[in-house]
């Protein structure tokens, strides 16, 4: 059964009128709701125009009457902060009597109630209207319209899978890769990515491993086969360190359906070890690793919640230094950005993806939600001329480090972990840039264990390729692991 995250309220409508000859106040009729909801295409060619024009989307850019419609395009499912301690109860009060309904305080979650929102379900076009005019409300949002934006046939079932599945399906193990061209072997019997050189990860090792970091990765889970990522997580040159594996998705599962957290993991943590996998970049860290979505662009509701619930996990866990999350969407969502400014109030050092262009994106290549915010560390990847970005990642003024991450004359990426077995899988765009410029950032802060956040990305930025000249597209520029971590 599905954890509820949301208020239901229902559509009865209770009228009731009394007559006196002593009232004289001038009777106003209900307003009823609009004759014609806004089409999915015209919602749409007004959220892409938002893009082009401002570089982002915001539901408060839109009219009351084309939020209504996405949100019955939608599941119907209101995202509301609030204002005040007692505005939960406002709000559902407000709600009961638009609505006709009777609120119900029994399914509030612990994580709304900390960062002010609710979640509820609204039909009537007059309550929407009053929620987005009253002073007691910050943002209300149709959170889950992005689901449901495309108008998907019948006999187009397989696109509709698309939309829901993106970034999955790509982490099985590659029977191509070449030793020399692609990889390297290291002590005790590892695979060191071709792409490491450039930012100088083994000379790094030499003083720091990530060791006594904890770093919590946001996305997809991990998959329960792949013992490099479980009972083998210790071995070889890793060792003393613990994996804790969550789920924030409706279903609370910790297992990886998609294959993209995994490669996240794999890149990220992987173990130094034995039997010839990829070794991770901050292979001696601390993991905790999160199911929050079903794949990488964020478009349901439970994927709203999941990384809502995430987030604010990771800021009550004191002993979480480092959040990383690969995975991002065009539509603002308030309750994330609740999410970050606690996260970040609570000290957490967030990085997020840049973008990496699908067919949902179209030809938008700026720089994606969540990571826009000021709360995270953009970063995307760039091939290995060092001046282009790879094919298809995106770039922007808020991007703040970038990572190589392929090859220009083949179009190969950074090793990683396949979902089970030792033989490596590969994987690419802002997703595997944002997994190793996080496990650089646990390089540093191993060595510099007393440092607060500020001074780890201020050590990261001085050892960047633009460090004396930031880059409108790569921010501080590729990052130069062995410098930042310093002697």
């Amino acid at each position: 059964m599905r954890t509820p995250y949301f208020l239901m309220v229902g559509v009865v409508v209770i009228l009731s009128t009394s007559c006196r000859k002593t009232d004289t106040t001038p009777f106003t009729p209900p307003r009823q709701d609009p004759q014609a909801i806004v089409p999915k295409s015209v919602i749409n060619a007004f959220v892409n125009q938002q893009l082009e024009t401002h570089g982002y989307f915001d539901w408060k850019m839109a009219s009351d009457t084309m939020v209504w419609s996405a949100l019955l395009h939608g599941d119907s499912i209101l995202s509301v902060g609030y204002t005040t301690a007692s505005g939960a109860a406002e709000i559902l009060q407000l709600i009961g009597e638009k609505e006709g309904t009777t609120q119900r305080k029994d399914q509030r979650t612990s994580t709304a109630d900390k960062l002010h929102f609710l979640n509820v379900h609204v039909s009537r076009f007059e309550t929407l209207r009053t929620l987005r005019a009253s002073p007691k409300v910050r943002y209300a949002e149709p959170i889950g319209y992005g689901a449901y934006m495309r108008d998907i046939k019948p006999k187009d079932a397989a696109v509709a899978s698309d939309i829901l599945a993106s970034g999955c399906g790509y982490n099985s193990a590659k029977t191509d890769l070449v030793a020399g061209a692609d990889y390297t072997v290291v002590s005790p019997a590892a695979k060191l990515s071709w792409n490491y050189p450039y930012h100088r990860i083994e000379q790094a090792w030499q003083r720091a491993t990530g060791q006594h970091i904890k770093v919590m990765i946001i996305d997809t889970g991990v998959s329960p086969q792949q013992e490099n990522l479980g009972s083998m997580f210790n071995q070889g040159w890793s060792a003393g360190r613990t994996i804790q594996k969550l789920g924030t998705y409706y279903n609370g599962s910790p297992d990886d359906p998609c294959g993209h957290g995994t490669s996240m993991a794999g890149v990220l943590a992987g173990p130094r070890g034995t039997d010839g996998n990829t070794v991770g970049i901050a292979y001696n860290c601390d993991l905790i690793t999160v199911h929050a979505a079903e794949n990488v662009v964020l478009l349901s509701t439970d994927a709203i919640n999941g990384v809502t619930n995430a987030y604010v996990l990771g800021a009550d866990d004191p002993t979480v230094k480092i959040i990383s999350m690969s995975m991002g969407t065009i539509f603002s969502s308030g309750q994330i950005k609740d999410a970050l400014v606690y996260a970040y109030s609570k000290q957490k050092l967030m990085f997020c993806a840049a973008g990496t262009s699908t067919s949902f994106f179209a030809s938008f290549v700026g720089v994606i939600f969540p990571a826009n915010q000021p709360q995270v560390v953009a970063v995307t990847g760039m091939k290995d001329n060092l001046k282009d970005r790879c094919d298809d990642c995106h770039t922007g003024s808020k991007v703040d480090f970038a990572i190589v991450m392929q090859k220009s004359s083949t179009g190969r990426n950074p090793l990683s972990i396949a979902m089970s077995g030792d033989a490596p899988s590969t994987v690419g765009g802002s997703s595997v840039a944002t997994a190793s410029c996080s496990a650089i950032a646990a390089l540093v802060w191993s060595k510099y264990p007393g440092y607060p956040r500020d001074s780890i990305i201020a050590r990261m930025a001085r050892a960047s390729s633009y460090a004396n000249s930031r880059s409108s597209k790569f921010g501080w520029g590729i990052i130069n692991a062995d410098a930042a971590v310093g002697n």
